[in-house]
Order: C-alpha cells, then structure tokens, then sequence
C-alpha cells in the first residue's frame, strides 16, 4: 500500500509542476495543445487525489462527486480545445516554437510512462481496482504528452502551424472519451 501512495504522490507532485511549467509555455507560444495539456494536468491532479483518498479509505460519496467533478472537468476541457482548435485553424494563427514546451512534454512522456508501469504491477500485486485504473490514466497522459510533442516538434520543425491546434484535438478526443468513462462508471455503480 505505501508502495502506491508514493506513486501517487510521485505523480500528483509532477502534474502540479506541470501545470506551472505549461501555463507559463503556452502563454509564451500561443499555443493551443500547451494550454490543453496544462488542463489536462489540472485533472490528473483530481484523478490522482481521488486516488489518495480510495487508497485512505474515503468514503463512497465522496469519491462519487470527485469523479462526478473530474468527469464536468474533462467536458469542459473538450469544449474550450474544440473551440480554441477551430478558432486556431480557421485564423490561421501560428504558435510560437516552445523550447520548454518540447522539453517538458518529452520528459512527462517518459515520466508518465515509467509511473504507469510501476502503478500496473502495485496494482495488480495489490488487487486494486483504483490503482490499476490510475495506471491506465497515467499511461494515456503518456500518450497525450508524445502527441503534444509530436504537434510542437512539427510545428518548430516545419512550421506546419496546424500541427499545434491538431495536437489539441488529440487531447479533445482523449478528453471526451475520458468524460464517456467516468460518467459509465457513475451509472453503473
């Protein structure tokens, strides 16, 4: 158990410093998948206290309108992508190249990655269906972090200036998915 309260500390302690590191990225570069990614952090951060407090031993109502909240977080996220992405591509509008930007989201997929393999096998030795469902989480925002990398690389690259707004749209999927599976778990439980 201790093994997977430090994983999660591990993770929640790296969401609250990305957020800081890609609000002040995105606001330099203009850039629509920084920013969706720093709002995607804001809600790792909730999965993970949610998380914290199954591990404690909360009760089920709170946990309930955690997940009720992360859930409304991840459909607003969607929305505000869907609409800055449109509004991107239709305008044209050109990201600046963000060098910490490509740093920070190359060393959160590697991060993410590494934690989500260590949270599977806690999860599985533990039998903890809270643990294990963090890891699949933790592992998407690996994926999320590869796509924004890809999106930035292209962008400082080629300046294929689309590439930043379709990156957001990578998150918008993932984030209405994500929306779909808190709100079937709510239902079905």
């Amino acid at each position: 158990m201790g093994r997977a309260f430090f994983l999660e500390w591990c993770t929640l302690t790296w969401n609250v410093v990305g957020v800081l590191v890609l609000v002040v990225a995105a606001w330099r570069a203009r850039s629509v998948a920084l920013a969706g990614f720093g709002l995607d952090s804001l809600v790792e951060i909730g999965a993970s206290t949610v998380v914290l407090w199954e591990l404690a031993g909360s009760n089920e109502a709170r946990t309930r309108r955690a997940l009720r909240l992360i859930g409304v977080a991840f459909l607003l996220i969607a929305l505000y992508l869907l609409v800055q992405g449109v509004v991107a591509l239709a305008s044209h509008h050109h990201a600046q190249h963000s060098p910490a930007g490509i740093l920070w989201t190359a060393l959160t997929a590697g991060a993410m990655f590494t934690l989500a393999r260590a949270k599977s096998m806690v999860g599985g030795a533990l039998k903890n269906p809270a643990v294990l469902a963090e890891a699949r989480v933790t592992f998407i925002d690996g994926v999320l972090a590869g796509s924004v990398l890809l999106g930035l690389a292209l962008n400082a690259l080629f300046n294929w200036w689309w590439a930043d707004p379709a990156a957001g749209f990578v998150i918008t999927y993932y984030a209405l998915r994500e929306a779909r599976e808190v709100w079937r778990a709510l239902v079905a439980a």
